[in-house]
């Protein structure tokens, strides 16, 4: 029988999809799972692509089915699952195999990994994966890391099965080790940052405007049409507009305000301190989710505190502040991604990665989460300067910024005054102002900590004297 070209274990939806996604463009593919029986309904359920397609009952079955040198996804569950799956692996493999963590890992696992395998023979590859069950199945966007000579062995099957933008495959080799699973994580900071703001627009119109899901859906079927297109505010429409079928009231309106995590937001937003690179809307977006899930203490709180007055909504002029939402809501997204693509900036020279940003941008224009039209700009801001300290001093991205700021400046104000809480907008428009602001406030926090602490400063006259007169202050802490 014929040797296939990759291997994969994990015949879970994510699995089974990415499995059906390289047979049907016409590669070979070797498929084990730890129950048998997942794997009989899979077969069966390939329908024509199961010519393609070795089902194995055993790892060594497994194994020898797949062309040398092996590359073998892995798609189970993240963590610990993973290592059992290697130490499984590992007895029945030969020099330069490859085991691709395709999961959604820590990327500082992926580094532990690829390190232990450094005197064995063989190596690894961690390798973000977006786009969900849909993105699997028919094309998502891939973010592959590990050593180069591992990702020329998978390149000509992953870049079959990657979704395609202008005919250009979305998938591309960004470095060594983590340097995958680490984009991928940020492309998911980004995507929290994304939804978060995206359903504060969606609170004011509908608790500022009294607008009901379906008229929500009207508007963001508009805004689809332009600047904001995308992934997110195209199922954001589809969302507002299905039915629940048992009391056949707008879905969105019977599912309960707690919002699910799995880490990946959160590691984005401590990665971004533990290098000192803002990331104020990832940040903000990980905290909404959590204080989400806080749902009795929020119904408590509201008994006991109220909401604050409403303000003078009868006045506004509705159209006007539905445009202003429009222009806030890009605004927010261009913050967003610039602190995602900083932190990656900074990741890509305390790891050594080299991560090519204009490449990055380019991989996220189709089949992943936050693909959108605007990441064809991002992709052109970074090929013309892709060592730009951030992407809102880019020519065109500066423009943007200006024109959406009295937009965004009046939404957060509307907002506020009706105490509709929009934490990821308002952190955007934080985050430009102290960006933009040649001297800011933080003179007077180091005056401070040289008081309690002697820490010391610079001097704005570059005098070589670094602490204040503070007398006896210092001895009093």
């Amino acid at each position: 029988m014929e040797q296939a070209e990759i291997g994969l274990i994990g015949l879970g939806v994510m699995g089974a999809n990415l499995s059906l996604n390289i047979a049907e463009k016409g590669n070979r593919i070797a498929v084990f799972n730890r129950t048998y029986a997942a794997t009989e309904q899979f077969m069966k359920d390939a329908g024509e692509l199961a010519d393609r397609i070795i089902p194995c009952k055993t790892i060594e079955e497994f194994v020898a089915a797949i062309r040398p040198p092996r590359p073998i996804i892995i798609m189970i569950k993240a963590g610990d699952p993973v290592d059992q799956q290697m130490e499984l692996l590992k007895p029945h493999l030969e020099k330069n195999d490859i085991m691709i963590d395709a999961g959604n890992a820590n990327f500082r696992d992926t580094i532990r990994r690829f390190d232990s395998l450094k005197d064995s023979g063989l190596t690894f590859i961690g390798m973000g994966v977006s786009g969900g069950e849909e993105g699997a199945r028919h094309g998502p966007s891939i973010m592959v890391g590990g050593t180069e000579e591992s990702w020329k062995r998978v390149e000509p099957v992953l870049t079959s099965i990657a979704a395609k933008f202008n005919g250009e495959p979305c998938v591309d080799w960004l470095g060594n080790d983590g340097a995958g699973h680490f984009v991928k994580t940020i492309h998911n900071g980004i995507e929290y940052a994304d939804m978060q703001m995206i359903a504060e627009i969606y609170g004011i119109l509908r608790d500022g405007l009294n607008m009901s899901a379906v008229e929500i859906a009207d508007v963001f079927a508009k805004w689809n049409k332009g600047r904001l297109n995308s992934y997110l505010i195209e199922i954001t429409e589809k969302v507002l507009r299905a039915k629940d079928p048992i009391s056949g009231r707008p879905m969105v309106d019977m599912i309960v305000d707690k919002a699910g995590q799995k880490g990946t937001g959160k590691w984005s937003a401590i990665e971004a301190q533990n290098m000192g690179v803002p990331a104020t809307g990832i940040e903000a977006a990980v905290a909404a989710r959590s204080l989400s899930s806080f749902k009795d203490q929020r119904e408590a709180a509201e008994k006991i505190l109220g909401l604050p007055a409403s303000g003078d909504h009868g006045n506004v002029d509705r159209d006007k502040l539905i445009d202003d939402l429009e222009q806030a809501l890009l605004a927010g997204k261009i913050g967003a991604y610039a602190q995602g693509f900083a932190v990656m900036a900074e990741a890509s020279k305390e790891f050594g990665w080299s991560l090519p940003m204009p490449t990055i941008a380019k991989i996220w224009r189709a089949g992943c989460i936050i693909r959108s039209q605007f990441l064809d700009e991002i992709t052109s801001a970074f090929t013309k300067d892709p060592d730009v300290a951030n992407l809102i001093v880019t020519p065109a991205f500066a423009d943007m910024v200006k024109d959406t700021d009295g937009a965004l400046r009046r939404v957060i104000s509307f907002a506020a005054l009706g105490g509709m809480p929009v934490p990821a907008l308002a952190s955007a428009l934080g985050y430009f102002d102290a960006y933009r602001r040649g001297r800011g406030t933080a003179n007077l926090i180091q005056a401070q900590r040289d008081f309690f602490g002697a820490h010391g400063f610079d001097r704005t006259d570059g005098a070589d004297k670094h602490h204040g007169p503070w007398g006896s202050g210092l001895a009093d802490f």
